[in-house]
């Protein structure tokens, strides 16, 4: 057996099979590139859902987590640490919100939205105990913890894991009108993707975000973003709201905000929505460690510049110039997204998604499928023209069949 196939079957005989990874063992990683434990390299075209988006290996962050490293790496929430206050005002002010709860992971940020907006409806608004509604769309992932499946529509997502949570009602995305009716009294907030990732990167329609806003704000109800994988310059800006001209209640954020380093979530609000909790009514022993604060606040840093937002919308035009050039032809039914983020629904004719990947991982390129025939291709933002270019042409290649 080779390095990579003894690596693989020792994986699957001692983990869970939760996952099903392509058949590629990586052992190094700089920038866009990959390279495994026999020494070829792959393009990189997936960053790790966007929690990649600076890159692999990014110097800033890597000598940032390293001086951190040597200095304290956890206290607990128990003591303040002198990264704290920083990594809570800058992530604030970068959102143009006031108030910081800093978790671990996406999963973690979105539960604590939940957990939000119900204290805000029962405390502020005045929802009767046990009563509070929070409306999702369909085709939704915001993480797998059991309250969160207990609003998907994915069937592998959700199936075998009842009894289910209660208190949420699920609409259509993109539909306003639909959004609408489902609102009563009792709703606290709307939770939504500005981009439906998972659900094969998904653009609403022109207006819809805007109008969600507008309804949210004149029904009283919180609007929260998950920008867990659309934001932090992944679609262009900073948000994918900004498209829109739009800014939420909340944002939840995760993914890139710790670099591909450690896992870094936040939930980032106002003084008056995050200010309905009281010590001791929720936390995290790690949440806002040292560690954390120091990769998120390099991560704030490079961002601040302006330079990574630019890069993914110049060369997230040239992707989906590139893209639409392919899409309505035989091989490709259709192609979505904004930026550097882009799903690909791929002719039933040549194969699944899964075998798409596979044949562009033989190619060297790495990608991801979702839900049957569609590929994800979302890269580092990193990535040079000339290797997105190299990348599209081995897409082609594969195309052709």
């Amino acid at each position: 057996m080779t390095t990579t196939e003894t690596a693989i079957a020792s994986a699957e005989a001692h983990s869970a099979h939760n996952y099903h990874p392509l058949p590629v063992v990586v052992a190094t990683a700089e920038g866009a590139w990959m390279t495994d434990v026999e020494g070829r390299r792959y393009l990189d075209l997936l960053a790790g859902y966007s929690a990649l988006n600076f890159g692999h290996g990014n110097r800033r962050l890597i000598d940032a987590a390293r001086a951190q490293l040597e200095r304290v790496t956890l206290t607990s929430r128990a003591f303040h640490h002198d990264r704290f206050a920083d990594f809570c005002t800058q992530l604030a002010e970068l959102c143009g919100m006031e108030t910081v709860l800093p978790m671990n992971t996406g999963a973690e940020a979105v539960e604590t939205a939940v957990k939000t907006a119900r204290k805000w409806g029962y405390r502020v608004k005045g929802v009767p105990d046990g009563m509070a509604k929070i409306i999702v769309a369909a085709g939704n992932f915001h993480g797998r913890t059991t309250t969160v499946v207990s609003f998907s529509t994915d069937p592998e997502a959700r199936a075998d894991y009842g009894p289910y949570t209660p208190g949420f009602e699920i609409v259509p995305y993109g539909d306003l009108a639909a959004l609408d009716a489902a609102m009563t009294g009792n709703t606290v907030a709307v939770l939504l993707e500005p981009i439906q990732g998972e659900a094969g990167v998904l653009v609403p329609p022109p207006g819809y975000l805007a109008g969600v806003r507008e309804l949210t704000r004149r029904r009283n109800v919180l609007f929260v973003a998950d920008e867990i994988q659309s934001g932090l310059g992944r679609t262009g800006r900073t948000f994918a709201l900004e498209h829109e001209g739009v800014v939420p209640d909340m944002y939840l954020l995760g993914k890139a905000l710790g670099g591909g380093v450690v896992p870094v979530s936040a939930v980032v609000s106002s003084a008056a929505v995050l200010g309905v909790f009281r010590p001791g009514e929720h936390g995290s022993t790690f949440g806002g460690n040292p560690l954390a604060c120091a990769v998120a606040l390099e991560v704030i840093a490079m961002l601040r510049t302006g330079e990574f937002q630019e890069r993914a919308a110049e060369l997230g035009d040239h992707l989906h110039r590139e893209l639409g050039l392919l899409a309505g032809g035989d091989a490709v039914t259709a192609v979505r997204g904004r930026g550097l983020w882009a799903g690909i629904d791929i002719a039933p004719r040549l194969g699944t998604g899964r075998e798409i990947s596979e044949k562009l991982m033989d190619r060297g390129v790495l990608v991801k499928d979702t839900h049957g025939s569609t590929i994800r291709i979302a890269p580092p933002l990193v990535i040079s023209k000339e290797d997105l270019d190299w990348g599209l042409d081995q897409l082609r290649e594969v195309l052709r069949g």
